[in-house]
C-alpha cells in the first residue's frame, strides 16, 4: 500500500468542535497543493495524516514509509548534517572501510550503498545547500539552512508520500527555485500546505480547504496550478454575484405580490360589506359568498407567503454564499514622514555577522533588504533596532520604530487583544481603541478575546494593530517575512494597512507578488559581507 487515503473520515477536538465530517479523498501522484484561510485546518489535516491526532471516525490508509516535515523544524545545534540526514551511521561506515577497514559490521550496516555519499550531497546541491558538508553541525548554518536540511533529509529517504507544511517559509528566492524543482522532479505523491503563489505554480493541482454551513471543513480539487485555481475562484465569485442579485429581486417581487394581494382583500371586503349595507343579496348568500372568499383568501394568502418565504430563504443562502468583506482601511496621518527628514543613519556600520554598511533612509522609503539564507539579514535588522550591539560603526534612528517579527512575538498571549493595543497606547481611551480595531476586523466580543486563543488570522491582525496603532505613531516601520504563515487573505490584509501608513518601510520578504505590492523604492542587496543599495524604478 503507497497511498495517503481518507475514507470518511471524521474528527473533532476533545471539547467537542467538529472540523472534519465525512472526509473522502485519495492522494495522487505528483505534486499538489492544499491552500485555505488561516485556522481552517490545513496542519490539522496533515496532523491526522501521519497519525499525531486520531480521528473520531471513518479510516485512514498511509504507507509505512510516509515522511512529514511540519511549519516549525527544530533540530539539535550539535547535530551534524549526516546526523539530520539520517546517514550517520551508513556514511561512518562507509569511512572505515574507505581508510583499509575489513570488520564484517561495516559492511553489514553500509549494506551495499556504495554510493550514499554522492546521493546525499546530490540532494544537498539540489536544494543549494552543497558548500556545508556533511561534517558541520547545525548550529553553523542559518534558520534557512536548517530547513532545507530537513527537507533534503525528507527527500533523500525517497518516501512514497511526503507532506511538507510551509516549506518555503524563510527560503531566499533562489532556495525556493530549487525546493520547488526538487518537489516537481520527485517520483510519489506530495502534498504541500502553501500560500507561496511561485510553489503552487508549479502543482498539478490545488485542493482547498473552506468552511461548510455546519461550521465543518471540506476539502474540494481544482485541476491545474494557481492560476487555473484563481480563474475557478473568481468564476464562483461572480455567480455568486449574480445569485445575489436574482435572489434580491425575486423577493422584491414576491414582497410587491404578496403587499398587493393584502390591499386586494381589502379592497374584495369593503365590497362585501357595501352590498350587506344596500341589501344586494340575501344574508344567506352574503353568508355562503364570505365563507368562499375567506377560503380563497387563506388559500392564494398561504401560496404567496410560501413564495415570499422561499425567496427570502434563497437571499440568505445567496448573501451567505458572498465572502464577508474583511478588508483593512485605516488611515495613519501620524505616521507621516516628509520626504526630506532623515529617518535613520547608518554611519560606517559593521554587524556582528560582518555586514558592512553606510547608508541613509530619508523621508518615506520603502527598502527592500534582500540577501541568501544566512547572509545577515536578520541581524543587521537587530543591529538597527539597537537590539544586537555592532562590532564598529553606529546606527542613529530619529523617529518613532515599529516592528513585525515573523513569529508575532508582541502579543502577550494571556492579554485580550484590546489591552495588548493599549499596553502601547498610553493616553489613548479604551473606546478609541475599540473603534480603531474595528478596522482591523476586531469588533464586539473578538476585541475582547485573549490573544491565545486567536486564530492564525486573528493573530496576525492583532500584531499588526499593535505595531501600527502604537503612540507614538510609528514613523519607521520594520517588516521581517511578514507573509510567512499567511493565508491569501491575510496578505491582501496587510497590503491594504500598508497603504494607510505614511513612514518608512525597511521589508524583508522572499514574496515576489507581496514585494511588488508594496512596491519599494530602494533594495539593500546582502552580497558577501557588503550591502548594495540600489534604486528599484
Amino acid at each position: 500500500m503507497h497511498a495517503l487515503s481518507f475514507s470518511h473520515l471524521s474528527f473533532s477536538w476533545p471539547d467537542g468542535l467538529p472540523v472534519f465530517r465525512d472526509l473522502t479523498f485519495t492522494l495522487p501522484a505528483g505534486l499538489s497543493g492544499i491552500v485555505g484561510r488561516n485556522g481552517i485546518g490545513k496542519s490539522t489535516l496533515l496532523r491526522l495524516a501521519v497519525e499525531e491526532l486520531r480521528q473520531t471516525a471513518g479510516r485512514l490508509e498511509r504507507p509505512p514509509d510516509l515522511a512529514y516535515v511540519p511549519q516549525s523544524v527544530t533540530l539539535a545545534t550539535e547535530a551534524t548534517v549526516a546526523e539530520v540526514l539520517g546517514i550517520a551511521p551508513k556514511l561512518a561506515a562507509l569511512r572505515a572501510i574507505e581508510s583499509g577497514s575489513a570488520d564484517p559490521g561495516h559492511f553489514d550496516v553500509l549494506a551495499d550503498d556504495w554510493l550514499l555519499e554522492e546521493r546525499s550531497l546530490e540532494v544537498l546541491r539540489s536544494l543549494g545547500l552543497g558548500a556545508i558538508g556533511l561534517d558541520r553541525t547545525v548550529g553553523r548554518v542559518s534558520g534557512g539552512e536548517a530547513t532545507l536540511l530537513a527537507l533534503g533529509a525528507a527527500l533523500l529517504a525517497g518516501p512514497s508520500v511526503l507532506l511538507l507544511d510551509e516549506p518555503t517559509n524563510n527560503l531566499d528566492t533562489e532556495a525556493r527555485d530549487m525546493l520547488t524543482s526538487a518537489l516537481s522532479r520527485r517520483s510519489g505523491a506530495t502534498a504541500v500546505v502553501t500560500h507561496d503563489r511561485q510553489l503552487l505554480s508549479a502543482v498539478g493541482r490545488i485542493g482547498e480547504l473552506r468552511e461548510n454551513d455546519d461550521r465543518t471543513t471540506e476539502l474540494r480539487w481544482f485541476g491545474g496550478a494557481i492560476d487555473v485555481f484563481d480563474e475557478a475562484t473568481a468564476a464562483e465569485r461572480e455567480t455568486a454575484q449574480q445569485t445575489l442579485v436574482s435572489a434580491k429581486a425575486l423577493a422584491h417581487r414576491e414582497h410587491r405580490d404578496l403587499r398587493i394581494r393584502v390591499e386586494g382583500d381589502g379592497k374584495r371586503r369593503q365590497r362585501a360589506a357595501k352590498a350587506r349595507a344596500n341589501a344586494e343579496v340575501t344574508r344567506g348568500g352574503v353568508k355562503a359568498k364570505q365563507d368562499q372568499a375567506a377560503k380563497t383568501e387563506a388559500r392564494v394568502s398561504k401560496v404567496h407567503e410560501a413564495r415570499l418565504a422561499a425567496a427570502n430563504d434563497a437571499l440568505d443562502a445567496a448573501r451567505a454564499a458572498i465572502p464577508r468583506d474583511r478588508s483593512i482601511r485605516i488611515d495613519l496621518p501620524g505616521t507621516r514622514v516628509p520626504r526630506r527628514r532623515v529617518v535613520a543613519e547608518l554611519d560606517e556600520l559593521v554587524t556582528r555577522s560582518g555586514t558592512a554598511v553606510t547608508a541613509v533612509i530619508q523621508g518615506p522609503e520603502r527598502i527592500l533588504l534582500a540577501g541568501r539564507n544566512g547572509s545577515g539579514k536578520t541581524t543587521l535588522i537587530e543591529t538597527l533596532l539597537g537590539a544586537v550591539t555592532p562590532a564598529s560603526g553606529g546606527v542613529t534612528v530619529n523617529v518613532p520604530v515599529g516592528y513585525l517579527p515573523q513569529r508575532l512575538t508582541v502579543l502577550r498571549d494571556d492579554a485580550s487583544v484590546v489591552d495588548n493595543v493599549r499596553e502601547r497606547s498610553p493616553g489613548a481611551t479604551r473606546q478609541e481603541i475599540r473603534d480603531q480595531l474595528g478596522k482591523f476586523q476586531f469588533r464586539g466580543a473578538r476585541a475582547d478575546a485573549l490573544a491565545g486563543t486567536l486564530s492564525g488570522g486573528e493573530r496576525f491582525r492583532a500584531a499588526l494593530a499593535c505595531v501600527l496603532l502604537a503612540r507614538p505613531e510609528p514613523q519607521l516601520l520594520v517588516l521581517d517575512e511578514p507573509t510567512n504563515n499567511l493565508d491569501f487573505e491575510s496578505q491582501a490584509q496587510l497590503v491594504q494597512a500598508l497603504e494607510g501608513f505614511e513612514g518608512a518601510l525597511i521589508v524583508v520578504s522572499h514574496d515576489d507578488a507581496f514585494v511588488e505590492a508594496i512596491a519599494p523604492s530602494r533594495r539593500w542587496d546582502l552580497v558577501e559581507g557588503t550591502v548594495r543599495d540600489e534604486p528599484i524604478y
